[in-house]
């Protein structure tokens, strides 16, 4: 179960495919820290064990992602995240210091 819960919050990639903005949107929601923890708390608050581990599974996908270097997203790029631009763009954006 762990695996396979493990990458639900990936699925969010699918909204890319309406467009870049609908994708960042939902994609942060499904990756950001403090929504997740609020599935933890509903789930701690009404004494039910699902949404405690189902957000605990979710919170290790968000960290194992700001690991990897994958952050929330901006509107304007997958590429572009909180923590700076991932994969090809991550060299095609960088600014020469001479």
């Amino acid at each position: 179960m762990y695996l396979s819960l493990f990458f639900v919050p990936d699925l969010s990639f699918f909204f890319y495919l309406i467009n870049k903005k609908m994708g960042a949107i939902l994609y942060n929601l499904f990756h950001h820290k403090a929504m997740i923890f609020l599935i933890i708390t509903i789930g701690y608050v009404l004494d039910n064990e699902v949404p405690v581990e189902v957000g605990l599974i979710f919170m290790s996908h968000s960290c194992f992602d700001r690991i990897a270097g994958y952050g929330l997203k901006y509107p304007d790029s997958f590429n572009h995240t909180h923590l700076g631009w991932i994969g090809k763009s991550k060299y095609k954006n960088l600014v020469s210091t001479e």
